[in-house]
């Protein structure tokens, strides 16, 4: 694995993790949790070039302008000057979580630049629902309070991980990680950002909404049925975003998808990095022969 850092746009500096040779995968992380939270999922890859940014102010990355009226807008530039930048004219976008709605935003923006399409958790599918916590933390006036309170600590990464993620017991078989979460939550840059992009996704009466998310935020079903490139769906049996049936229903939307049910939480690289780097690194080096298919494959990994 290779730290380093690129220069995006004017004054910009980016940090990235890259790893390995071949098709090249742009890995794009949740929200507020740096690259590094993926090592698990990175250091299995095999076959495939994978590079790993910080998005803008988590991590070592640079912070950016990102005015919450043109928030998907910059995103989507941002990420464009990266490829850009890397020399990437095609590539495979893997996102997870708030990283995925980066990815799936980017790839209806950009379908010619997008080969195939991985998307672990994305927050933004139709009826997906906001846990509990990120609905308190996006709430103005109680989140700021709460941030400036409750530092981060070890164990309260693994309970928010409980109930927000469903991954405190392989959360806390990777303590480096629960370390760098804790770090991250006690950067004030990062958590600035984490806090931005979190109020993108959630409604400011998130505790009064069914489901705690904004529906600007959503990626709409006549969006998701433009999706032509091969995509992978990877929706954990214990996802706490809603049930499988949500994700199956965005699936069958999507022109060519497959949807994969682990027996995992939000994060299935953290209790499953060898199968999950597996299925990821299959997926993106087969060769697709023919026209796309409008089929949906449902796997479980059990």
């Amino acid at each position: 694995m290779r730290s380093r850092f690129v220069d995006v746009g004017v004054g910009d500096r980016v940090h990235l993790l890259e790893k390995g040779t071949g098709p090249s995968v742009v890995v794009l992380h949740g929200t507020g949790n740096p690259a590094g939270f993926l090592l698990p999922l990175l250091n299995d890859l095999e076959g495939v070039r994978a590079l790993a940014p910080d998005r803008p102010g988590i991590g070592l990355s640079d912070p950016i302008d990102q005015p919450r009226g043109r928030f998907r807008e910059i995103a989507v530039a941002w990420l464009d000057d990266l490829l850009d930048t890397l020399g990437l004219e095609t590539t495979t976008l893997l996102g997870h979580s708030g990283g995925a709605v980066w990815a799936l935003w980017y790839a209806l923006a950009h379908p010619d630049r997008v080969t195939r399409l991985v998307l672990i958790g994305p927050p933004a599918l139709p009826k997906t629902r906001c846990p509990l916590p990120l609905r308190v933390a996006a709430t103005p006036g109680a989140g700021d309070l709460l941030s400036r309170l409750m530092r981060p600590t070890p164990k309260s990464m693994l309970k928010f991980a409980d109930q927000v993620a469903g991954e405190k017991t392989t959360l806390a078989a990777h303590p480096d990680l629960v370390d760098l979460l804790v770090a991250a939550g006690r950067d004030p840059v990062t958590d600035r950002a984490a806090r931005a992009e979190l109020r993108m996704f959630v409604s400011p009466f998130a505790l009064l909404s069914r489901s705690g998310f904004r529906r600007r935020s959503s990626v709409r079903p006549d969006e998701l049925s433009r999706l032509a490139m091969p995509t992978l769906l990877m929706w954990g049996k214990d996802e706490r975003l809603g049930s499988v049936a949500v994700a199956r229903a965005a699936a069958d939307l999507m022109q060519n998808a497959r949807l994969e049910v682990p027996p995992t939480g939000h994060a299935p690289w953290l209790g499953r990095p060898a199968q999950t780097a597996a299925s990821v690194a299959d997926f993106v080096r087969r060769e697709q022969s023919g026209p796309p298919t409008t089929s949906v494959r449902y796997t479980a990994n059990d």
